[in-house]
């Protein structure tokens, strides 16, 4: 039986590795497919992490380890193309002669996106329901309000960030902690039960809520993105897990060999940490980014896991990613389903 209707996962995600030159503009390829969506973190300099998207269009970013207004700099995509995109000038966070970066990108339609009325805020979306993830731009009217996400299922993950000013934190959205609960982005703290999501109102297939109060979502007249990603078969995956404290760690089922994964303790003060197979060729798997940190990339040595044909196995104690009672939140992509609907197995790393 097959475990997924995606068999080739690098058609939807993947990540490309690149050393900075004195070549820039530069272009960045390899991903097999135009990306929509990049999340960019240097490896071995201390510099902030960002994200870039074909709905707000080439040369504007988003820090992931910051409150900052949107920005626009010379350094970001200066264009996307049918197989990455084209980096500009020198500069330490994006991209620089001499450093090491890793671009993580995800695929929608292809489009700077298209008018969505399905909530009482018209969003702009550009959407790709064969893997999940659509980006979301729209404007807040400090109303108890829906947004339309495009996904035609109910989100697994959201993350919102204002992008008019600096005073507001990434807010997300994770099934596995509920509507009554939010989680920010940029920064190392515990889930929190205030949120912006209107009365605790879980997404549907079609919308997401945002509550009038709340200025992170939903600030009347400020502009804001959305990443919103569900579930699919052998192709991505997010729950929750509760840590053991032991070297033989929990084990977190999959249904795929993982290409790329993000962890994050919601009961106590921890990093965002962020895994992938690229740069982690074989196991153990321990060269940790943190989304909220501008650190550069580090062998924890206590927070490290192995990727399996079937999913990750926590191989170490630490805080993290696999502390004693500790619980935990994570989202997974594939390399490979366990099995396709070419019933081709995948193998061990």
């Amino acid at each position: 039986m097959a475990y997924t209707t995606i068999n080739k996962s690098s058609d939807y995600f993947n990540t490309v590795l690149i050393t900075g030159d004195a070549n820039d503009p530069r272009a960045v390829t390899g991903y097999g497919f135009a990306p929509d969506l990049i999340f960019a973190k240097q490896r071995n300099g201390n510099a902030n992490g960002g994200f870039f998207d074909k709905v707000r269009g080439a040369t504007k970013f988003l820090y992931s380890n910051q409150t900052d207004a949107e920005g626009t700099t010379a350094n970001t995509p200066t264009s996307f193309d049918s197989d990455g995109f084209t980096i500009g000038d020198d500069n330490s966070n994006f991209y620089y002669n001499g450093y090491n970066f890793v671009y993580w990108g995800w695929r929608a339609d292809g489009t700077s996106g298209s008018s969505n009325t399905d909530g009482t805020i018209t969003s702009t979306v550009s959407a790709n329901t064969t893997s999940g993830f659509s980006i979301v731009s729209y404007t807040g009217n400090s109303t108890d309000s829906t947004i339309g996400h495009g996904l035609g299922q109910k989100p697994d993950f959201i993350m919102v960030k204002e992008r008019d000013s600096s005073s507001y934190d990434w807010v997300c959205y994770h099934s596995a902690l509920g509507a009554g609960s939010a989680i920010a982005l940029n920064l190392s703290d515990a889930a929190y039960g205030a949120t912006g999501w209107n009365n605790s109102t879980e997404p549907t297939s079609t919308v997401f809520s945002v509550d009038s109060a709340a200025n992170s979502v939903n600030k009347s007249g400020s502009g804001f993105i959305a990443y919103c990603f569900a579930e699919k078969k052998g192709f991505s995956k997010f729950g929750s897990y509760v840590g053991n404290g032991n070297a033989d760690g929990t084990f977190i089922y999959t249904g795929f060999k993982p290409a790329f994964v993000m962890v994050k303790r919601t009961d106590t003060t921890a990093s965002w940490l962020m895994y992938d197979n690229k740069r982690d060729s074989f196991n153990v798997v321990d060269l940790a980014l943190s989304a909220n940190l501008t650190n550069a990339e580090d062998v924890t040595g206590s927070d490290e896991s192995d990727f399996l044909s079937n999913g990750i196995k926590m191989r170490n104690t630490g805080n993290a990613l696999n502390a004693s009672g500790g619980t935990y939140i994570y989202m997974a992509f594939a390399e490979s389903p366990l099995v396709g609907t070419n019933n081709i197995p995948a193998t061990a790393r």
